[in-house]
């Protein structure tokens, strides 16, 4: 789910998920209602009653504390999922470390380098679709490695490479993947591989995005995580970005779906 859903779009947005549908093998559908909007709840409640999906996966500004206990009563089972919070940084206010000559930045070309590092990044990363006993988690995991090789495809991926297993070797140590609009980039996955954190890589992640969103004129970074994770926001916050909303994340079921999960 993108920045402009979530800020700036002026009316409630629905959206069919194929690639879920099929990776889950049930229908879901996306319904987002922005900061912009200002929607009030009976909109929301006419969007979901009106949804023939077998999961709408909702999503809503965090200041509207009321409306879990409303969802609860439309006829359909409500799972808190998660809480997404999202930070921006105007390019060129970073606080960019020194440029190291053991590291650089290239977009990536290799598919399965694209797959081993997301694999390996977001092995343990806790999503909305953990909440759900209706999801394998598994298949969250494999979406996030066809949607980073899609942007890997499309130009839109940055590796930073460097040595993790020797002098010598040029390793992918971290990725990002982007979504480039015209004034603004949104960083949509990135971290830095287990074997090389605690070495201050990630900053050189995020400069690598701050130099490529200059170069290319935009003037603005946006970026999000489940309010859980803590030690990214940290690091988001050493780098001067600013947090600026908070969304929370609803999955309304059709009763009749039964399909609970290995935990």
């Amino acid at each position: 789910m993108g920045w402009y859903d979530v800020m700036e779009s002026e009316a409630v947005r629905a959206r069919e998920s194929p690639l879920e549908s099929a990776r889950f093998g049930c229908s879901i559908e996306r319904l987002t209602v922005s900061a912009a909007a200002g929607s009030p709840f009976p909109v929301v409640r006419e969007a979901v009653l009106g949804s023939a999906a077998d999961v709408v996966v909702l999503r809503y500004p965090a200041e509207n504390v009321g409306w879990f206990a409303e969802l609860t009563t439309l006829g359909r089972t409500a799972v808190f999922a998660d809480c997404l919070v999202y930070w921006r940084l105007p390019a060129g206010k970073g606080h960019a470390p020194e440029r190291s000559p053991d590291l650089r930045t290239a977009e990536p070309v290799d598919p399965a380098e694209v797959r081993a590092s997301v694999s390996d990044i977001f092995a343990a990363y806790g999503n909305h679709y953990m909440a759900n006993p209706l999801f394998d988690v598994g298949g969250a995991l494999a979406g996030y490695r066809e949607w980073a090789l899609r942007s890997a495809a499309e130009g839109r991926c940055l590796a930073l490479r460097g040595a993790l297993r020797g002098a010598g070797v040029d390793d992918v140590l971290g990725l990002a993947t982007l979504e480039e609009g015209d004034s603004r980039t949104e960083i949509l996955l990135a971290g830095i591989v287990s074997g090389a954190q605690g070495r201050g890589l990630y900053a050189h992640l995020l400069k690598a995005v701050e130099e490529r969103t200059l170069a290319r004129g935009a003037t603005e970074i946006v970026i999000s995580t489940q309010a859980h994770n803590t030690r990214v926001q940290r690091a988001w916050a050493r780098y001067r970005f600013e947090p600026v909303q908070a969304v929370l994340t609803v999955h309304l079921m059709r009763n009749r779906l039964s399909c609970p999960r290995e935990r």
